[in-house]
């Protein structure tokens, strides 16, 4: 095939693409609705925040039960996402490097680990983010800018048990997960063609 028809051929085809291109954003230039949203959650007892840290706030070391501890929600045997870590686990998670010594930790937290079989931990990570591209759909879609929103909340609480009875607990979290991405691609839909093969056509 010659040449100039195959690079004509293949203009036509770019033509193509852009005047579908085109249509497409007048047809959804108004339609915000049309943009993906996102959603990710992590099962458990817990709706909110709020929710976790009043129940978390209720464990008292020395005091709290495994079975009270459990009616708080903390229980991997009837509630979804509560993890069951060894003493080695909880090792991992105060002593990741050997500059870390058994002396340096909370004096609860190295007796558990010295008990071993004796301490285990249950791990707690419910959260729940939301993620939505909000503005022009039009722009969106055509990729010249695209503008996310996220909101949410999430919740970490550790709780070491030794001999049945909570010795020490810890927590972070955020109570609010509020934040935004904008991209920007001047280029749009061009930006992954051929810049040669654009000139062509242009």
């Amino acid at each position: 095939m010659d040449l100039s028809v195959n690079s004509f051929a293949h203009g036509q085809s770019i033509s193509t693409r852009l005047l579908l291109l085109l249509v497409t954003y007048l047809t959804i230039n108004a339609c915000s609705s049309a943009l993906p949203r996102e959603e990710s959650n992590v099962e458990s007892r817990w709706g909110n925040f709020q929710e976790a840290m009043a129940d978390y706030e209720k464990i008292e070391p020395y005091e709290t039960t495994l079975k009270e501890l459990r009616e708080l929600g903390y229980d991997p045997y009837s509630q979804p996402n509560i993890r069951i870590l060894s003493y080695l686990d909880i090792i991992q998670r105060f002593m990741p490097n050997q500059s870390i010594k058994l002396e340096d930790l909370d004096a609860a937290v190295s007796y558990c680990i010295k008990s071993r079989a004796n301490c285990i931990a249950y791990e707690a990570q419910p959260q729940e983010t939301k993620s939505k591209r909000v503005g022009n759909a039009a722009m969106d879609v055509m990729t010249f800018k695209r503008h996310t929103k996220r909101t949410g909340w999430s919740f970490y609480a550790l709780i070491i048990i030794n001999d049945g009875v909570v010795v020490y607990k810890v927590w972070s979290g955020e109570p609010i997960i509020s934040g935004e991405k904008i991209r920007k691609n001047p280029l749009g839909p061009l930006q992954g063609i051929d810049s040669g093969v654009l000139k062509g056509v242009l």
